[in-house]
């Protein structure tokens, strides 16, 4: 049963705790895969391709033929769904698409920026527990826009061979270019490194299990990378006036998704804390995964009671959630106070899954406390700034003395003097 805490009498140690992903456990084991990839290649992802998802690939890449029955197998409505799903994250992201600047000044002196899409990236889409459909559009989309030239995605293969087809449906509307069947710690490696069959690609973006997080954490360098991502998250911000079936639901909305997920409510009502936690065990009976909500639920799970909303408010910023409910009547008075938190979901009428899927704002968020310093994916995740400067003669005369002089003081001289030598007749 979901635990109920009172803020300010029980310890903060375990009003603040989380599930965490430590990768520590399987760096060894990582590594030697990743070595095993580069070594090896095709060879080596057909080998893990067998051991650990117990099938033997002729080929690693979906052919256009897994696709046309992949649309066959999907039921028409979902296909329809899926693409009003795309249109909104399209419209969404649409509006973070940025372009460079020039400024000149004095003396003919041009500045600037110009943005570049990373021409060659990398797309991780879950398979294990649970097949994530929504992954694939929030991770491609935002690609697309910006312009990527080469989106290559990977996935684990089901135990027949094949690659469930709803990823494949929502690939192939999202514009991914091409779809490989292998998952793990060895598709990272193969796609930071290249092999006979996967093209080597710029950055790797996409949540996974521990074994994807540490393969990304080890190739971070080679390739660029989007987040580590953690278990998942969700805190609540409530008030007496919810309907206590309405936030039971949807803190179940993300223990759901693993043993290791969190899911949070803080309230100013200790009789709607016990409502909600007996609406959690009813609720929970009536889950396909209730086993692993239940878990999630028992270890993890917390309700926070405590003065005033302003205070619940406060303990949200210190938990930085991936994601925030502000279940209260007025949730835009209490947006501006939000500093921490990943994707924020205003009001008694917007669940999280509405982010998870349809909505369009990103649903891969920071987790683990890094909205902090981090935010969701989005366009500026797929692209690159390159900045320019241009001066005159006359420009580089004028300025010639402070740049001597600084990189004097830096003991630079051959700095120095590559402005200084300009000037000389």
């Amino acid at each position: 049963m979901i635990k109920i805490l009172e803020y300010g009498k029980d310890q903060n140690q375990e009003i603040f705790s989380r599930g965490s992903l430590e990768t520590s456990s399987v760096y060894e084991i990582v590594s030697d895969i990743i070595k095993d990839v580069k070594l090896n290649k095709d060879k080596a992802l057909k080998f893990y391709a067998e051991k650990f998802d117990g099938v033997v690939l002729d080929k690693l890449e979906v052919t256009s033929e897994e696709f046309e029955e992949a649309f066959s197998l999907v039921d028409e409505e979902l296909i329809e769904t899926i693409k009003k799903a795309e249109g909104n994250i399209r419209f969404f992201h649409e509006k973070q698409f940025r372009v460079g600047f020039k400024m000149e000044k004095e003396d003919g002196v041009i500045l600037g920026q110009k943005i570049s899409p990373i021409e060659n990236v990398g797309l991780y889409v879950p398979g294990g527990t649970a097949s994530y459909p929504s992954t694939v559009l929030m991770d491609a989309v935002p690609a697309k826009i910006a312009g990527c030239s080469n989106i290559v995605m990977v996935t684990p293969p089901m135990k027949n061979g094949k690659v469930n087809p709803a990823i494949l449906v929502a690939s192939k509307i999202a514009g991914v270019d091409r779809v490989f069947k292998i998952g793990g710690a060895q598709a990272i490696g193969a796609l930071a490194y290249g092999t006979e069959s996967v093209p080597k690609v710029d950055k790797i973006v996409g949540p996974g299990n521990i074994f994807v997080a540490e393969a990304k954490r080890q190739v971070f360098g080679l390739v660029a990378i989007d987040v580590i991502a953690g278990p998942s998250e969700i805190l609540i911000v409530a008030d007496k006036d919810n309907n206590a079936k309405h936030i039971a639901c949807d803190l179940l909305s993300q223990a759901e998704h693993d043993k290791m997920a969190s899911a949070v409510l803080v309230t100013n009502s200790m009789d709607f804390a016990k409502e909600v936690q007996k609406e959690i065990e009813i609720e929970l009976e009536k889950l396909s995964r209730k086993d692993i909500a239940r878990i999630s639920i028992d270890n993890n799970g917390k309700i926070i009671v405590c003065d005033n909303l302003d205070v619940a408010i406060e303990i949200s910023n210190a938990v930085a959630p991936e994601h925030l409910e502000l279940c209260v009547n007025e949730p835009f008075k209490y947006l501006e106070k939000v500093k921490h938190a990943g994707s924020v979901f205003l009001g008694k009428n917007c669940p999280e899954a509405l982010g998870d899927y349809y909505a369009g704002p990103n649903h891969t968020l920071p987790t683990n406390g890094a909205a902090r310093f981090s935010s969701p994916l989005s366009v500026d995740d797929f692209v690159k700034k390159t900045q320019f400067i241009y001066y005159t003669e006359k420009a580089l005369a004028n300025s010639c003395k402070e740049v001597e002089r600084f990189a004097n003081a830096e003991g630079l001289t051959a700095h120095a003097r590559s402005a200084t030598v300009r000037g000389e007749r």
